[in-house]
């Protein structure tokens, strides 16, 4: 295993910032070339415990010369979100400096412009220079794994289309609930992985990508950093990796994916229709009805007429739920996934800012 740091020059004088990488030279030129990648969201850090825990299997594995394809891990991708703590509490989403969404904005090229992401890079933001590095070593894999996680959730994934059912293994071996079919449309970290793979040329353009993936896994909410749920989700990644031929080993039968798979344009974003305290009824894992109560908005206090009720608009899985009790005026409060397609407007991409 080779240890080395990216160093990003800051955009003020004296500032730097160090990105650790970890890499293990694989024995098999077949293999899978593997590239993950944890807390590109500075504040989301259950990634960050399990590449902890999946590095300690990495290293034996190296040590019993186990590593057939090369694997690039980054267990803590924003070293720049880290450093914005505000009032105590931190920032790890949105740049401060030009409030740009860490997971947005990210290069679309074609794969042969790959060696152009780190050419007169002074030319650039820190920020940028960093996304350019990150999507740079992601570029060079098979296999891209971006870890993230949500506020409240169950363990589900944004993937592509053109990669289901393939990455059904990806989602047994994690024990996902969910999966979200994405489009390919937004200028996120995994989107714009695809999008060079599926544009390998320019003019180019695949729609199926068999023996790729590029994902963002969520793994469940913010809060769930714990050492049991680490090695677990470790473990099942192991497995993972054994199963696609990353990483040799007896190769255990995976069960087979029975969460939910649906379109981005079936998930339903329930909305706070007024700014209130939120009293929920339902939560994360709960089957709901068309109809069914799911929130109080305490929107004026002691009033006769001072809550307002919020129902599923139609049946479905909750997934996510804010942790915040308050809401602003049309804040998400759930995102429930559906049989059927929400009868919401929703512009192509990311559900969320």
């Amino acid at each position: 295993m080779d240890i080395s740091e990216i160093i990003i020059a800051g955009d003020t004088p004296g500032i730097e910032w160090r990105l650790p990488v970890f890499r293990f030279k694989g024995t098999s030129a077949e293999a899978p070339r593997t590239y993950i990648q944890a807390a590109l969201h500075a504040n989301e850090l259950p990634g960050t415990a399990l590449l902890h825990f999946l590095l300690e299997k990495l290293r034996r594995a190296d040590q019993d010369g186990a590593i057939l394809g090369d694997i690039t891990i980054v267990p803590q991708a924003n070293p720049i979100g880290s450093a914005q703590s505000h009032f105590g509490e931190l920032q790890g989403r949105f740049d401060l400096g030009s409030r740009t969404n860490f997971n947005r904005d990210f290069p679309l090229i074609t794969l042969g412009e790959r060696a152009g992401l780190l050419e007169d890079l002074d030319r650039h933001s820190a920020v940028d220079r960093l996304k350019r590095h990150l999507l740079y070593m992601a570029l060079g894999a098979e296999l891209a794994l971006d870890l993230h996680c949500d506020d409240e959730g169950l363990q589900y994934a944004y993937i592509d289309e053109a990669f289901w059912p393939e990455a059904a293994d990806l989602a047994a071996a994690l024990d996902m609930k969910a999966v979200f079919l994405s489009d390919g449309e937004s200028s996120a970290f995994e989107e714009a992985v695809g999008y060079a793979w599926k544009h390998e040329s320019e003019g180019e353009r695949r729609t199926a990508l068999p023996g790729r993936l590029s994902v963002t896994v969520e793994l469940r909410g913010t809060r769930d950093v714990y050492p049991e749920l680490a090695g677990k989700d470790a473990e099942g990644l192991f497995r993972f990796l054994v199963g696609r031929g990353v990483v040799a080993g007896a190769r255990s039968e995976l069960p087979a994916f029975t969460g939910r798979a649906v379109p981005l344009d079936n998930i339903e974003m329930v909305r706070a229709p007024e700014a209130g305290a939120i009293l929920f009824h339902r939560d994360i894992g709960d089957s709901v009805e068309a109809g069914d109560l799911l929130a109080t908005i305490v929107a004026r206090p002691g009033m006769a007429d001072g809550t307002v009720k919020v129902r599923a608009p139609q049946d479905g899985l909750i997934v996510t739920r804010v942790s915040s009790r308050f809401a602003r005026r049309q804040a998400d409060l759930m995102k429930i996934a559906c049989a059927e397609p929400s009868r919401a407007a929703r512009k192509p991409g990311a559900l969320e800012a």
